[in-house]
């Protein structure tokens, strides 16, 4: 007798035991929930969105109090040389009206990052990757638009969609209260 058929006795043998006990023949999956069990739903449907409502004004309110702290505490200077005293003519030189393109894109992606971080100069958060991540794509998106046959920036702002797609994906999964709040603030479809 050879072992596959050995095997398939000692199934049948131990099938009929289960069945003489009183059994099902085959043992049942862990966490098995039959057919017949009704699904309860802890909240109806109403409850639901009127928690989401609370959450999402509640998000609102702390996002505008972290711009207006933000508003109110930051001049914008060039090369970050914000509280430092100086003279009219030189707060001229360094205000950000003067800055070159790039000087204004990391302005705005500091404070964009600076209303998600967790503690003061945190670059690693998921929220604040996604903020970096957005603002990147934004600059590549007005590029794209001018240069339409640039197929390497079309590729690598492919691959940015992609690594924010995954940042997001991981946000909705582990923590989906600040998952949401950076996706209304930021306005990004989902």
């Amino acid at each position: 007798m050879t072992k596959t058929k050995k095997r398939q006795i000692a199934k049948v043998a131990e099938r009929e035991k289960r069945v003489a006990r009183g059994l099902p023949a085959k043992p049942r999956p862990p966490r098995f929930i039959s057919k017949d069990k009704p699904v309860i739903n802890a909240m109806t449907r109403e409850q639901r969105d009127e928690e989401s409502r609370i959450f999402d004004a509640a998000a609102a309110l702390e996002m505008k109090e972290k711009i207006e702290a933000q508003n109110e505490k930051e001049e914008n200077f060039r090369f970050q040389f914000d509280g430092l005293v100086m003279s009219d003519r030189v707060r001229k030189l360094f205000e950000l009206r003067n800055g070159s393109q790039h000087e204004v894109v990391a302005s705005q992606k500091r404070r964009g990052m600076e209303l998600f971080q967790l503690r003061e100069g945190d670059t690693g958060s998921s929220g604040v990757q996604v903020v970096a991540l957005t603002t990147r794509i934004q600059q590549l998106q007005t590029h794209m638009s001018k240069h339409h046959k640039d197929k390497s920036t079309k590729r690598g702002l492919d691959a940015l969609y992609v690594r924010r797609r995954k940042v997001l994906d991981y946000m909705e999964r582990k923590d989906f209260g600040s998952y949401r709040k950076v996706v209304k603030s930021l306005g990004l479809v989902r």
